[in-house]
């Protein structure tokens, strides 16, 4: 990740408010955008690609349609490094995008889709073996361990250090080391509460050396909790994923 690419793509006020425009409803056409912006169809593109070369907006087409995503895990990322050390670890979650998600316009579909990307410098198979290595998950996925066997149809849980299982799933679809696709089902706390299945995709591409990591999590059903905390939940893991990864240490 280019930090400085990030700030520079933070520093303008009418791309942050195509960022604030994602975050209150993500998956937007460019149509829809530009229709919040007094600029032309053009401008509105070349804002767009400055947030997609700073990783800061994910992508994927529909169709016809070129689909919009706001990636917080350059953010989570730069918040960790500049941020984060000088204040209470939970200030982002208690008071940060949390708090903001709880918006009535996160509420507007029936369903919700997030994409979310990471670069990360290391090999397609390095980044496989931590994603699916129990000893390294413990490190960034919430305390807990991953078990599976990969095998479709077969369970993909995360259970936590005490033995309590917190998240449940299976194996949809497995194509090592570049494509994992599994059901979620969550079991803890409050987002346990009435929560359905819904599916995460995990996609990665090597390129010179460096892992682009695409997580695409569909189906999270509207007005329920799992809704409101995943976005910050996965920023978070993506984020610990690529510190780990990169310099041997956990957030």
């Amino acid at each position: 990740m280019d930090e400085a690419a990030v700030f520079k793509a933070l520093a303008d006020e009418s791309r942050r408010t195509l960022l604030d425009l994602l975050f209150e409803q993500d998956g937007r056409t460019l149509t829809d955008l530009e229709g919040h912006l007094e600029m032309t169809r053009f401008g509105v593109m070349k804002h767009l690609k400055v947030l997609e070369d700073a990783g800061l907006v994910a992508t994927k087409k529909q169709g016809r349609e070129k689909l919009h995503f706001l990636n917080p895990v350059p953010i989570a990322t730069v918040y960790d490094r500049w941020v984060d050390k000088y204040t209470h670890p939970h200030v982002r979650v208690l008071a940060g995008l949390k708090s903001a998600l709880e918006t009535p316009q996160m509420t507007q579909t029936k369903t919700h889709t997030h994409v979310f990307e990471t670069h990360i410098r290391a090999s397609v198979d390095k980044v496989w073996q931590t994603l699916l290595d129990p000893d390294m998950t413990q490190k960034f996925f919430f305390d807990t361990r991953v078990t599976t066997d990969l095998k479709p149809g077969s369970a993909f849980q995360y259970v936590s250090s005490d033995g309590e299982l917190m998240l449940d799933g299976e194996v949809v679809e497995c194509d090592p080391p570049h494509k994992l696709v599994t059901t979620f089902l969550p079991k803890w706390g409050e987002d346990a509460i009435d929560a359905d299945y819904s599916k995460v995709t995990y996609e990665l591409e090597e390129k010179d050396g460096v892992t682009r990591l695409r997580l695409t999590h569909e189906g999270l059903p509207e007005g329920k909790p799992v809704v409101q905390n995943t976005f910050a939940g996965w920023s978070r893991i993506l984020a610990g994923l690529k510190t780990l990864l990169e310099t041997g240490q956990a957030l």
